[in-house]
């Protein structure tokens, strides 16, 4: 055998073994995305389930015919005089319009004031937004229900939207955003005569446009917010958001909640949020690795 056979010969079984490896590592992935993927798969067709079928099967994706086959009757449960969705779903989209719109606005002029104005205690600001960064949203919970009602904006639009617009972390990734743009730019601005407000809104601001597009996505906690919607609007039905309102079903049936019914709820809830992620997901990852956060 001559050396040119030898090598050949050596190159096929490298080539042998790395698409042996690549085969393995690609079955590996399938079966892991399989593992994540399979709840979602399971609760959007247990919405198109009869409750009995539910009952029998409550891990299979499929529906059985002996128990009625595949139904609407989730769906057509979605606004009754109990489980309200269309309600529920419109509060949802209200206060996370406002919440998002907000705190854009406020989040990059926070931002931006952090990074570029100098004035006396700005490190001491920082430090407290890092600080209310590390603190759980649990330990907040009671004291924001009483400066909430001392203000008497409980039940209230206003309750469920304006303790939500100022974000720490929104804070800190615009700052972090407007500190790697280069500051030549705020200084050729500056001698053309622009003013701070100018800088920010001209010249900056549309330059940030990955950034703001990163805190819009992260506000997706907003559309699934809890807590702070249940302690907001304890005793007005008619602004429950989704989450509030679809964790309320289990307590008004008892022990026999109609799940696909509530399942169809979850899968509004869910997609909303998916299809954002999805369609804006390379300015999602390009936006935390411009700000060196590590997810």
């Amino acid at each position: 055998m001559s050396t040119t056979d030898v090598v050949t010969v050596e190159d096929a079984a490298h080539r042998s073994r790395a698409r042996r490896r690549k085969i393995l590592g690609y079955t590996v992935l399938i079966v892991f995305a399989f593992v994540f993927i399979y709840p979602f798969l399971l609760s959007a067709a247990t919405a198109f389930k009869s409750l009995p079928d539910i009952q029998a099967n409550p891990v299979v994706p499929w529906a059985s015919g002996e128990h009625g086959g595949w139904t609407l009757d989730g769906i057509g449960g979605l606004d009754s005089e109990s489980i309200r969705i269309p309600r529920w779903t419109f509060n949802s989209a209200v206060v996370t319009i406002a919440v998002v719109l907000g705190r854009v606005l406020f989040d990059s002029l926070a931002g931006y004031a952090l990074a570029r104005l100098r004035f006396p205690g700005r490190g001491l600001v920082f430090g407290l937004v890092i600080a209310v960064l590390a603190i759980p949203g649990i330990i907040l919970a009671i004291p924001r229900f009483l400066v909430m009602k001392e203000l008497g904006i409980l039940n209230s639009y206003t309750g469920l939207i304006l303790p939500m617009v100022f974000d720490a972390f929104g804070i800190f990734l615009m700052k972090q955003f407007f500190e790697m743009l280069p500051r030549e730019l705020v200084e050729a601005a500056k001698i053309d005569g622009a003013s701070s407000w100018q800088v920010f809104s001209k010249v900056m601001l549309p330059l940030a446009t990955p950034g703001l597009i990163t805190l819009t996505i992260s506000t997706q906690g907003v559309w699934n917010e809890f807590l702070h919607y249940l302690i907001a609007a304890p005793s007005e039905p008619d602004l429950k958001t989704l989450t509030v309102g679809l964790a309320g079903i289990s307590a008004a049936f008892g022990e026999a909640p109609p799940w696909n019914t509530v399942l169809a709820g979850t899968l509004i809830t869910t997609l909303p949020i998916a299809i954002v992620f999805f369609v804006f997901q390379r300015y999602f990852v390009q936006g935390l690795a411009a700000t060196g956060i590590k997810g």
